[in-house]
């Protein structure tokens, strides 16, 4: 998460892959993989947008930053866009 947060600062924006967790615990960054994805639980069910929300809300009220989804809307793969 620390190279994304850099990207950022540098640029105002940067993308990165995630791999979602639906129906966890709690919502989190549990590791970044091999190929540099996001590994994120999500206590969101996956239905009706429900867990795309929660991640834009964690990024938001964690890392107070802007998030949406470019694709994988209904994957648990998804490519996302992060800015200030």
């Amino acid at each position: 998460m620390e190279k994304l947060l850099e990207q950022i600062s540098l640029k105002g924006e940067t993308f990165a892959r995630i791999r979602v967790v639906p129906k966890s615990p709690r919502t989190e960054i549990v590791e970044t993989m091999a190929d540099g994805t996001l590994k994120m639980r999500v206590k969101a069910v996956p239905e009706k947008g429900k867990a795309n929300d929660e991640i834009s809300r964690f990024f938001r009220k964690n890392y107070k930053l802007n998030c949406v989804i470019i694709s994988g809307q209904t994957a648990r793969t998804k490519l996302i866009k992060l800015w200030i």
